[in-house]
């Protein structure tokens, strides 16, 4: 059963839940050693949640955080591959199914020479929280390989595909987990990996999504994470009775969710003037225009160029290396709300500062805990509109729930249709986020709102369903 509502935020000091709270969080630094993204996440929800324990002691008596930071299973597995000179390869392939609870497994699968246990059980966390607050019935999950398909071929990247597949297939399927793309998994990738599923099961259901739209995918999927992310950016400018209009936009990043984040933010009035990769960033004054953000999904998905040939092309523009101290000096510019669509802890403490001093008044992120801890404290302490991963990219796994749904008809939406859903769930995240942010007495702080609110829909269901 949900929580009761309370007319006051309760007393977050009670010593028993700081305790709990404390104990959990030693408990996974200790058994999880060598993970920080996954202590990181976990903190950062544990810091949000006394005041539901505090409401709700059978949390704490039934031990549900501890149950919810421990994935219900984690899976390991060798994938041999050859090249096209006939060299056997061995990467090391995995899936982190967290959380069921409230439907089949969901998660992206990231090919990046980073990927490892601990990466992917912050993720696996925080796809579970986020798909709870999608309000759709999904659970999370996060898998993906070492393997970098940077630089190999067309062959290369089928036969690895191939290989990781038949390694995942007895542990996935439409009703128990269903992956999708991440970084590395594009639509290149989810069809050499949904190819080789259909030749193993010899039948064609919606087991992966993120596939083509003429063979069982949803339109405005490739679009979702980003267009969902500025929609939920219009949300809370629209409770401040302002919108994108000639408002100065930065977009870390030139993949997927930069991309349409750039091209939703476009048709909605805004200027971008920034975009980025590995090696550095673009920044245009003049801002990109529907032709130059054409050029570069060309640059990246066709030709899979660099970012600065954008400024070798457009006089207009600039490009500028990362730094030697890992700053990144996208942050530098001045701009009205920002957008980071690239990786993880892309913003540090130095980063916030620089858009705290050049009067950034909203962060939304794109890309899954882009911020890093003290620079998300830093954000709310000098008063910056901040919305958290888990809420603002939500969309993306929302139009993947979309697909599931569809491929279970037998039947395709159209574009408009799925936008409008899109445009609905995220405005439902939204008003979920800042009422739960309110009840606990920070109205503006989404990232307790977001964290209570994912929260408690789970754990309400591992109650439902079993206490232990």
């Amino acid at each position: 059963m949900a929580p009761t509502p309370v007319s006051r935020p309760p007393d977050r000091r009670d010593p028993e839940v700081e305790a709990h709270l404390r104990g959990v969080m030693e408990r996974v630094v200790t058994k999880n050693p060598g993970e920080p993204e996954f202590h990181q996440a976990v903190r950062e929800v544990v810091r949000s949640l006394a005041p539901v324990l505090v409401e709700q002691p059978r949390y704490v008596h039934d031990r549900i955080l501890e149950q919810m930071v421990e994935p219900d299973r984690s899976i390991s597995f060798r994938v041999n591959w050859v090249d096209d000179a006939g060299g056997i390869h061995v990467n090391r392939g995995y899936r982190i199914q967290m959380s069921s609870s409230i439907g089949p497994y969901k998660g992206g699968l990231r090919f990046h020479p980073s990927v490892y246990p601990g990466m992917l059980k912050f993720l696996a966390f925080e796809q579970t929280l986020k798909n709870s607050l999608t309000t759709l019935p999904i659970g999370g999950a996060k898998g993906g390989s070492d393997f970098d398909p940077r630089g190999r071929s067309e062959s290369e990247i089928r036969r690895f595909c191939q290989s990781f597949m038949t390694e995942l297939f007895p542990y996935i399927g439409e009703f128990t987990d269903v992956p999708a793309g991440d970084i590395g998994v594009g639509l290149r990738e989810i069809g050499y990996l949904f190819g080789q599923y259909k030749r193993i099961a010899k039948r064609f259901v919606g087991a992966i999504t993120g596939k083509g739209t003429n063979w069982g995918g949803s339109r405005i999927r490739q679009e979702a994470t980003g267009y969902g992310a500025v929609y939920f950016g219009s949300e809370m400018l629209a409770a401040e009775g302002e919108g994108f209009e000639g408002r100065t936009c930065l977009v870390s990043g030139s993949g997927n969710v930069a991309q349409f984040t750039a091209e939703k933010l476009i048709e909605l009035g805004a200027r971008v003037v920034t975009l980025s990769d590995s090696d550095g960033f673009v920044h245009d004054p003049d801002g990109l225009d529907p032709e130059k953000l054409a050029w570069v999904k060309a640059l990246k998905n066709e030709r899979r160029g660099r970012i600065e040939e954008y400024a070798e092309r457009y006089a207009s523009a600039t490009h500028h290396p990362r730094r030697p101290d890992g700053a990144n000096p996208l942050w530098d510019v001045p701009a009205d709300i920002a957008f980071p669509c690239a990786t993880q802890n892309e913003i540090n403490e130095a980063d916030v500062a620089h858009l705290v001093a050049n009067g950034i008044r909203m962060v939304v992120e794109g890309s899954n805990m882009a911020t890093v801890s003290a620079g998300v404290d830093r954000l709310l302490d000098a008063g910056v509109r901040f919305a958290p991963s888990k809420a603002a990219n939500a969309g993306g796994v929302a139009v993947s729930g979309l697909e599931m749904a569809q491929d279970m008809q037998l039947y395709q939406w159209t574009a408009d249709e799925v936008d409008l859903r899109l445009r609905t769930i995220m405005s439902r995240v939204y008003e979920n986020v800042r009422r739960t942010a309110e009840r606990y007495g920070q109205p503006d702080n989404f990232v307790l709102g977001a964290n209570i609110a994912g929260f408690v829909k789970v754990a309400d269901a591992m109650l439902d369903e079993s206490p232990i």
